[in-house]
């Protein structure tokens, strides 16, 4: 009799590791697919504060699936994840987090994927009261249903909790080797992480999706208010993940990084923007996007300068780079109390 084939959802968090262990126990076949959708925290993370000698950042996914010694299908859904985020059916979290459309939508690619490589049913890591939207006992029959896979999308680590799949019952998956973890402490995972020798994870608590961020969600939605739509382009998702954002106007917002590799990061960006940077003293990067008057420059030099080692100085000559041009302002350096609080979006 042949293998069955397992394709599962792999964050490359400890869950979706130990649901896939707990699969290849029963010798049945299995791949993993991660989907990138721009809003990863960890890859964008690790290389905004990579410094020089580093080594390049780990991506958790493909590093778990070297660790568990299967094969993953790396898969972009960035371009069509935008309609998920802009306009999601079931709402959003805490925060701007789509989580159950999120779910669907992945499940959905999955099956596809599936369809093609032909495997014979999907997994992933959920447990059962782990996440206040998409994991909730009443809510997860709303995953499968929704995306059309029901009766074939198997969770490990809470099947007991759960109704029997057609996996379980074609005695492709046998039941009484799963679990049926629950709640959200993560001390059964930790304990059965030790059991199978797996140390080098993510922290088991950790995010995955700058959407659950309540910073990041308010510079979406303060990009979004200031635009008068709900569009992001990646440039604008990867920005909003750097520095500190200042809205100066309505008009106008201003990025300062934050330490020098966030500096480095922000140059990157500098076309369709303006840039700006102290001359002769250390000090931040900053952007300016948007349109910004003449005098909303000088105050982005101004509060720039605030920041740097020449914020005691009475002047400090800023360059301004706009166009591919350059040129010095001499301006004096914003005292702090006069940078009003409401300019800080996050």
């Amino acid at each position: 009799m042949s293998k069955s084939r397992a394709l599962g959802l792999l964050s490359g968090g400890l869950d979706s590791m130990l649901a896939t262990k707990l699969l290849m126990e029963q010798d049945i076949e299995v791949h993993c697919v991660n989907f990138y959708t721009g809003f990863c925290v960890q890859s964008h993370t690790g290389a905004i504060r990579a410094k020089a000698g580093d080594p390049p950042p780990k991506h958790d996914a493909l590093h778990a699936a070297q660790i568990l010694g299967i094969k993953l299908h790396i898969v972009d859904i960035s371009e069509e994840y935008v309609e998920i985020v802009t306009n999601p059916k079931y709402g959003y979290g805490k925060n701007l987090n789509p989580c159950m459309d999120c779910k669907i939508f992945m499940i959905k690619k999955a099956w596809a994927l599936k369809e093609q490589l032909g495997f014979d049913f999907l997994f992933t890591g959920e447990v059962v009261g782990q996440r206040p939207m998409s994991q909730r006992k009443d809510t997860m029959p709303v995953v499968p249903r929704e995306a059309g896979v029901e009766g074939w999308l198997v969770r490990p680590l809470s099947a007991k909790r759960l109704p029997e799949t057609q996996p379980e019952l074609l005695g492709m998956v046998d039941r009484q080797r799963l679990l049926d973890f629950h709640g959200r402490t993560r001390k059964p995972q930790m304990a059965l992480a030790k059991q199978y020798g797996l140390t080098d994870y993510p922290a088991p608590a950790g995010g995955c999706c700058f959407l659950t961020d309540e910073n990041y969600s308010k510079r979406l939605q303060d990009l979004w208010d200031t635009r008068g739509e709900k569009k992001y382009s990646m440039d604008d998702i990867i920005l909003l993940k750097a520095g500190r954002h200042l809205r100066l106007s309505a008009s106008c917002k201003m990025v300062i990084g934050r330490e020098e590799a966030e500096n480095n990061f922000l140059q990157g960006f500098r076309l369709g923007r303006i840039l700006i940077r102290a001359h002769g003293v250390p000090g931040p990067v900053a952007l300016v996007e948007g349109a910004a008057s003449e005098s909303e420059i000088t105050t982005a030099c101004r509060v720039a300068a605030r920041f740097g080692k020449g914020k005691n100085l009475a002047t400090i000559e800023m360059i301004v780079e706009q166009n591919g041009r350059e040129s010095i302002r001499s301006v004096a350096p914003m005292p702090a109390e006069q940078i009003p609080e409401t300019w800080y979006i996050a």
